[in-house]
């Protein structure tokens, strides 16, 4: 008897000096890191992407790589991320606003955005600039809209593919002030706005962060920007709500996501260090310099964000009978 509560206790001891060395070891990164941006290269989420991932590396001693990962709007790489190991290891950095819109405008869904995929933060907010091809000769907003009048269906709008947050906003600003726009998928953000450039199609709602480079050296005329006030790098552009268009609060927002189930330690260590990443300086100014502003927070109260928007946003979608492809 006495043998067996001896040895009890020696097993108590071990367990108790191993114990508090088990949170530090939960946060740890054992592999590389993938961030899946399920856009084509050169989006708003992309440049994010890029931006954070040797910073992340840095900080926790693994290869983070970037995989763009396209295809259905953002599904496909939301869906290999809500699939893949619950180790915090596969992460997910896409325009969230799209992911909010997804569980309303595509009915098949392979994966429940709230269930499958974890929070853990959001990033950033960058507005929309509205922006034409020089080839279309408008310079202003109500040179645009005498346009669209004068040729019904004829303007076609770019955007990163149906469903998606950038085919939402035209399409709602477009029959509230009863135009006929053409809305032209493809395969992101980055590929729809050279389209424009090229002249294949002729109009674009995208984030500023992507789009005011093409602005600023002239490929793209801006025209209007979403969002509470002017972009300080583009006073010139008026906003959404001083042209008349019902969608001031549009625009991209970043936000980053692992798969649920992942270990709470490592989604927190992964929510510290990006907090830190974006608060260094030349991170903050590249980002404000194209128009974005960092908004990072909590794993919660990304959550809750999110909750909010599926419910507001699909709303949006519904009344304006959207579906995605």
């Amino acid at each position: 008897m006495l043998k067996t509560l001896v040895r009890l206790a020696a097993l108590a001891a071990a367990a108790f000096a191993v114990a508090p060395h088990a949170p530090a070891q939960a946060q740890n990164f054992s592999r590389p890191v993938r961030i899946v941006v399920p856009y084509a290269p050169g989006g708003t989420s992309d440049i994010l992407a890029r931006l954070i991932a040797p910073k992340l590396q840095a900080a926790i001693g693994q290869a983070v790589v970037v995989e763009n990962k396209p295809g259905a709007s953002g599904n496909l790489g939301a869906d290999a991320v809500a699939k893949a190991a619950k180790d915090g290891h596969t992460l997910l950095l896409l325009d969230v606003g799209t992911l909010a819109l997804a569980p309303s405008a595509f009915p098949d869904l392979t994966f429940d955005v709230e269930k499958d995929l974890a929070p853990v933060g959001l990033v950033m907010f960058a507005p929309y600039v509205l922006a034409v091809s020089p080839t279309l000769g408008v310079k202003s907003v109500p040179e645009l809209i005498a346009y669209s009048k004068a040729n019904p269906g004829k303007l076609a709008v770019a955007n990163s593919g149906v469903g998606g947050f950038n085919h939402v906003t035209p399409v709602r600003i477009s029959r509230a002030l009863g135009l006929e726009w053409k809305n032209v998928p493809y395969r992101g953000g980055a590929a729809a706005t050279r389209a424009v450039v090229a002249g294949e199609s002729m109009a674009i709602f995208n984030g500023a962060t992507a789009t005011m480079p093409f602005v600023t050296n002239g490929q793209l005329v801006g025209l209007a920007v979403s969002g509470p006030e002017r972009l300080k790098s583009a006073p010139s552009l008026p906003t959404f709500t001083e042209v008349g268009f019902q969608a001031g609060d549009a625009g991209t927002w970043q936000g980053l996501m692992t798969t649920a189930g992942s270990p709470p330690a490592l989604v927190a260590r992964l929510n510290s260090e990006v907090r830190k990443i974006l608060a260094e300086p030349d991170i903050a100014q590249k980002i404000a310099e194209q128009g974005g502003t960092v908004k990072f927070g909590s794993p919660d109260e990304f959550k809750t964000w999110l909750a909010d928007s599926i419910k507001s946003w699909g709303a949006v979608v519904r009344e304006n009978d959207i579906r995605g492809e």
